[in-house]
């Protein structure tokens, strides 16, 4: 699909400032150059912008020593493709201080578990002793202080299990904190693995092997260029036009005074003004505001690349009933 060059100006503008006489000479050659060009008002397109990438910063999850980082820009990655790797030494002597403490607060709650059980048959002895006692002495063939021995070591006992209950509670929220300590330690080590988030390009590369880097620190940025977003201004006298989910043409420039339109969508709308961008003209004046919009279209042959200047004609919406 072609169409001339939007906004270029006329030939015929050229004649002037030139005498009557050169001009009369000079109409039929501005003409056909004119009717060559396919110059005409009509040409203007709707608005203005630029191409953009949908693009994402991979960052480090860990600290340490970045060990490896095998990409390049220009490099196309897939998802989840394992990219490089942060020295994990120190995560792994910890984890291994965590797993003696977790196996000792193990060993000690095993032990704990052991001596409840002795206490509590203990205290099932204990227990019979006490009411046996406590009959005879109602029948006066056992001793108040007997009475009161036997009591004493049945209660003695009891205290002795909630002791340990609560000691075997301690063991067990040792154990319990370490397999956590554990369990955050091998997330850390997962982390240090650099794995690529989506399928795409590499734009541009912030870190290399060898560096010691902080949890956070931008490494690399990737975009899958087979869909990019057009940022493109209208002014205000446009809003009532556009809309979000409106289909537009985007024309971009193929070869010399030659011109391909690709399909694309609004997908957002500002809701604020502004200036116009250095870079961006309208056909207004430069100081008027503008706002700003994305248009999102597919790239597959990559036609489309980023920075690249285009024009956006926006497609009449169907008339209402």
């Amino acid at each position: 699909m072609q169409r001339p060059p939007g906004g270029y100006h006329c030939l015929a503008g050229a004649a002037r400032g030139l005498t009557t006489l050169a001009v009369s000479r000079a109409a039929p050659l501005l003409l056909a150059l004119s009717a060559l060009s396919g110059c005409a008002g009509d040409n203007e397109p709707d608005a203005y912008g630029n191409v953009e990438a949908i693009d994402i910063v991979v960052s480090a999850e860990a600290t340490g020593r970045l060990e490896a980082l095998s990409l390049a820009e220009g490099d196309r990655l897939a998802s989840g493709a394992v990219v490089g790797v942060i020295d994990t030494l120190l995560l792994g002597e910890q984890r291994r201080e965590v797993f003696s403490q977790s196996a000792a607060a193990r060993s000690r709650l095993a032990e704990s578990t052991s001596q409840i059980d002795v206490l509590r048959v203990q205290l099932e002895i204990a227990q019979r002793l006490h009411e046996r006692t406590l009959r005879l002495h109602a029948q006066e063939a056992a001793t108040a202080q007997q009475l009161d021995q036997a009591e004493r070591e049945y209660r003695v006992l009891e205290k002795q299990i909630e002791a340990a209950l609560a000691q075997k509670q301690t063991f067990s929220d040792q154990v319990s904190s370490a397999e956590a300590r554990v369990a955050q330690i091998e997330e850390q080590i997962s982390r240090a693995t650099i794995r690529n988030p989506i399928e795409g390009t590499v734009l541009a590369k912030y870190a290399e092997a060898g560096e010691l880097i902080q949890a956070g620190k931008p490494l690399y940025r990737v975009a899958d260029l087979r869909e990019l977003e057009v940022r493109a201004y209208v002014v205000q006298t446009q809003l009532a036009s556009v809309r979000l989910g409106q289909d537009v043409r985007v024309w971009v420039d193929v070869e010399r005074n030659k011109r391909t339109a690709l399909p694309g969508r609004i997908t957002w709308i500002s809701s604020e003004s502004e200036f116009t961008p250095t870079p961006i003209q309208t056909r207004e004046e430069r100081a008027d505001l503008v706002y700003a919009l994305k248009i999102r279209l597919q790239n597959p042959d990559g036609l489309l690349k980023i920075g690249m200047p285009v024009d956006v004609d926006f497609v009449e919406p169907p008339a209402s009933p």
